[in-house]
């Protein structure tokens, strides 16, 4: 929508934001949990794997 024709009492987006259900809000944060817990399993893999290589260069006979 252009910015002549849209009234300056709310914003530009507060056509689609009122838009969106209940459900939909529901199923979205569902969705960015689960990207959030993804995200921090593979970070505590990446850092278990960093400490196993450690140890490994650690016990390296010099």
């Amino acid at each position: 929508m252009s910015i002549l024709t849209h009234g300056f009492d709310r914003p530009l987006g507060a056509e689609r934001a009122m838009r969106i259900s209940e459900a939909r809000k529901v199923q979205l944060k569902r969705v960015a949990l689960q990207a959030l817990a993804l995200l921090s399993m593979g970070s505590v893999l990446t850092a278990l794997i960093a400490l196993r290589t450690a140890i490994y260069v650690w016990r390296l006979p010099a």
